[in-house]
């Protein structure tokens, strides 16, 4: 018999998805952005090529070395990146 599965939560809600693609200097950045209530006002940022993922509200683009640690990106490209999450956030 199978046990029974613990929730912690399990939840239903409509988003706002943006697809972007856009060319930086040295890479292509081909983006969702997912954007719902759960996150405390902070957005889903999916790098579709590069497989990876982080939930970004503008005090995370202030933290230095986030974007790279997150999208494993060089400095330049995590700048390329940072500004046009800061005109999309």
């Amino acid at each position: 018999m199978a046990e029974e599965r613990f929730f912690l939560y399990d939840d239903t809600e409509k988003s706002e998805t943006r697809f972007v693609s856009f060319m930086g200097t040295n890479t292509r950045f081909d983006l969702a952005i997912v954007k719902t209530g759960k996150h405390y006002g902070k957005s889903l940022i999916l790098d579709m090529q590069g497989s990876r993922f982080a939930i970004i509200g503008e005090d995370d683009l202030d933290e230095e070395g986030y974007l790279e640690h997150a999208y494993n990106l060089t400095e330049e490209d995590a700048q390329e990146l940072r500004e046009f999450l800061y005109e999309t956030l």
